[in-house]
C-alpha cells in the first residue's frame, strides 16, 4: 500500500476527527470494522490508507485485518472516485451486443483506464458484470441514471451531461 499525501483525503483531520467520533459513538457494536469501514468511506469518497489505519488503531485491531475487509467487498474503494461514477455493463447481453467496445470509447473520450479517475475528479469508470437492464444491451449507469441500447455515437452527449 502506498502512503497518500493528506490532501489526498481532502482536509484529513476534520474527516479524523469525525470517524473517531463516531467510532467512538458505536463502540459497544459487535462487529464494527464493517461499519467503520463504510463510514470511512462516506467521509473520504474512498479508503485511503489513512482511514484504514485510523480504523485499525481505534478499534484495536490490526492494520492487514482492515485492509483485508477493504479489499473483500465490492462496495469499497482504495482509489478516488470522480464525482460521476460510469459504469459499463460487460454481462453477457451486453458484451454480446457491443459492451465492450463501449467500455473501449469511454476510456478513450475520458482518456482513462478502467477502474481509474479523471485527472479532474470529473468521472471515474469501471466495468460491472450486471446491471439487470439486458432488454436495453448494451447498457451504462452513470451516478443513478441508465442509458441503454448504446451504439457509441452518443457518449459525447450523455458525457455533457455531466460536466
Amino acid at each position: 500500500m502506498n502512503k497518500q499525501s493528506p490532501e489526498c483525503c481532502g482536509g484529513g483531520e476534520t474527516k479524523e476527527q469525525q470517524l473517531l467520533t463516531w467510532i467512538q459513538a458505536h463502540r459497544e457494536e459487535k462487529g464494527l470494522a464493517l461499519p467503520a469501514l463504510q463510514k470511512a468511506q462516506e467521509l473520504y469518497g474512498y479508503l485511503p490508507v489513512e482511514a484504514q489505519r485510523i480504523v485499525a488503531r481505534a478499534l484495536d485491531k490490526p492494520l492487514t485485518e482492515i485492509y483485508g475487509i477493504a479489499t473483500f467487498y465490492s462496495q469499497f474503494s482504495l482509489v478516488p472516485k470522480g464525482r460521476n461514477c460510469v459504469s459499463v455493463c460487460l454481462g453477457t447481453a451486453c458484451y454480446v451486443k457491443g459492451g465492450g467496445r463501449i467500455y473501449e470509447l469511454l476510456q478513450q473520450k475520458l482518456g482513462i483506464a478502467g477502474g481509474g479517475c479523471t485527472e479532474d475528479g470529473r468521472f471515474s469508470l469501471d466495468a460491472c458484470r450486471c446491471l439487470g437492464c439486458c432488454g436495453m444491451a448494451p447498457v451504462i449507469m452513470i451516478n443513478d441514471d441508465v442509458y441503454g441500447n448504446l451504439t457509441g455515437d452518443e457518449l459525447d452527449a450523455i458525457l455533457s451531461k455531466y460536466e
